[in-house]
């Protein structure tokens, strides 16, 4: 039988320590102590600064892509310093370190992006030369590639902060995702939700995924009881596709899996960092053939893609 956490040595929860990742360790939570009758005691959330927490005046390119989200948590966990680590999987490495895994994802969010701007209800609205905030290369790039006219400039921080600089007229409109303003009660600052097939979201967009330590049968057998198994089929395609392209923060990447009754659709799409040019496909199969899809339109995209695409022009 797996030993349940005790009050005296609760498991340990490791986050980051913004309100949004507060939200996503206390669901977590919530859900364990529900799926094994535990108290709120058996439990303690551990805050762990990351280096991407740390450094907000330089874009994200500039300090080392996806790795700067979760770099310090996976460290603590691979040191016992904390049981299970709560993470937005569109931040995580396509890899985890030796040793650790994530075979726990909740129930997935609103994937959309959120339109957000205290002048304008759309993108459609926005006037010629406007000034838009985004820290995301793939927004600024499918931003750009529809809107070339638009002026983009570097948006980083929490959804907090970003609304505070739409306050300050540092921009007049920005993107945030629908899910993080679900999680946080806050989504009456959207103007609106962007369809997807206007603007593809990131890999795993809206998801939360469980790390634990490969070696750890007591982790593993709690969260198992709160994993859901559509969202971490979909994610698991999205990652396969994301992995194959070497998708960091330094490249334009955007990917959705969808379950259409017994069947999995997968979309995918590449862009130059410019918005010059989208190269997007599709795939659809079964549901156990994610993996195999994400590979394989990855694989098409790559093969379509001229040298350089990547590279700012």
């Amino acid at each position: 039988m797996t030993q349940m956490p005790d009050p005296r040595t609760p498991l340990r929860i490791g986050t980051r320590g913004s309100a949004l990742a507060l939200a996503q360790a206390h669901e977590t939570r919530d859900r364990l102590m529900a799926a094994h009758g535990l108290p709120e005691a058996a439990f303690e959330i551990v805050i762990i600064k990351t280096t991407g927490d740390r450094v907000l005046d330089r874009p994200l390119k500039e300090i080392g892509g996806k790795g700067l989200f979760t770099r310090e948590i996976e460290e603590a966990l691979t040191e016992g310093a904390i049981d299970i680590a709560v993470h937005s999987m569109k931040d995580m490495p396509t890899l985890q370190p030796e040793g650790l895994l994530i075979d726990c994802y909740l129930p997935r969010e609103d994937v959309r992006d959120a339109f957000v701007s205290n002048l304008y209800g759309s993108i459609a609205e926005l006037p010629q030369g406007a000034v838009v905030g985004s820290s995301s290369l793939r927004r600024r790039a499918q931003l750009a590639a529809r809107r070339p006219d638009l002026k983009l400039v570097e948006f980083r921080g929490n959804v907090q902060t970003r609304l505070k600089k739409l306050e300050d007229g540092v921009a007049v409109a920005t993107f945030l995702a629908m899910a993080g303003l679900t999680r946080l009660g806050l989504t009456h600052v959207a103007r609106g939700a962007v369809e997807s097939d206007e603007m593809l979201p990131a890999v795993a967009q809206g998801c939360i995924g469980v790390e634990r330590r490969a070696s750890d049968a007591r982790a593993a057998t709690l969260l198992a009881a709160i994993n859901h198994a559509p969202s971490a089929l979909r994610v698991e395609a999205e990652r396969a596709f994301l992995l194959r392209l070497d998708g960091s923060c330094q490249t334009p990447i955007a990917g959705l899996a969808e379950i259409e009754g017994d069947r999995l659709r997968l979309r995918g799409e590449i862009l130059r960092p410019d918005g010059g040019e989208v190269i997007a496909s599709e795939r659809l199969g079964g549901l156990g053939d994610g993996k195999d899809m994400g590979l394989d339109l990855a694989e098409e995209l790559l093969s379509r893609a001229p040298a350089g695409f990547f590279e700012p022009r």
